[in-house]
């Protein structure tokens, strides 16, 4: 989602109608108004490949938004200033959701991060994890309370993807509560596959 924009859609209210869409009768018109578009976008592909529009957001929700943006510039009128008005609260808006309840796959790609800094440990103890989850200043979780993230709320965000602590043995030889690198596999190649990715053909699973 953080590469994507995002439209946020409310379930139907009560009393509220829609017209259901019906490809023999709507399909034509989409292809319509694709056809326009391309014949309205051709001429202005060289001009649209050097702008380098002003952004009212950083880093990647600006890669994310620049396509639109540039084409509500090469449009003109008021378009322009709606667009960068429309960008910046959108991306205001998950950043708030995302801050008060951090994705799944945020979760998931962050303790991607902790495996690969640990040479890729086959498990970490939960009380390992948790350390290093909270200690990341660019992360939300030591934010979480007073304590940050807590073993219960990590177990719980898990358990939607099938993972789930247990006894796991440490370099030491000793046994903890703690996750199995190989139970996150899975999830990491779906969710988070660019961070730091995960080579199937090991034949890890």
């Amino acid at each position: 989602m953080d590469r994507s924009v995002v439209i946020r859609m409310r379930r139907r209210a009560e009393g509220e109608k829609v017209k259901s869409f019906r490809s023999r009768r709507d399909i034509p018109a989409l292809h319509e108004l694709r056809d326009r578009i391309r014949a309205w976008a051709l001429p202005l592909l060289e001009d649209a490949a050097i702008l380098d529009p002003e952004m009212p957001v950083e880093d990647r929700a600006a890669d994310t938004w620049e396509p639109l943006v540039i084409v509500a510039d090469l449009v003109g009128g008021r378009w322009p200033r709606l667009a960068r008005i429309a960008c910046a609260r959108m991306v205001a808006v998950e950043v708030a959701a995302e801050e008060d309840h951090p994705s799944g796959a945020r979760i998931l790609a962050d303790i991607r991060r902790v495996f690969f800094a640990q040479r890729e440990a086959d498990s970490l103890s939960t009380e390992d994890l948790l350390r290093h989850l909270n200690a990341d200043a660019e992360a939300p979780w030591g934010e979480r309370g007073r304590f940050g993230l807590t073993s219960r709320e990590l177990s719980g965000m898990l358990r939607d993807y099938d993972i789930r602590p247990g006894n796991v043995r440490m370099a030491d030889r000793t046994q903890r509560k703690g996750y199995m690198r190989n139970k996150f596999l899975d999830a990491w190649r779906r969710y988070c596959p660019t961070v730091h990715p995960v080579d199937a053909r090991r034949g890890e699973a």
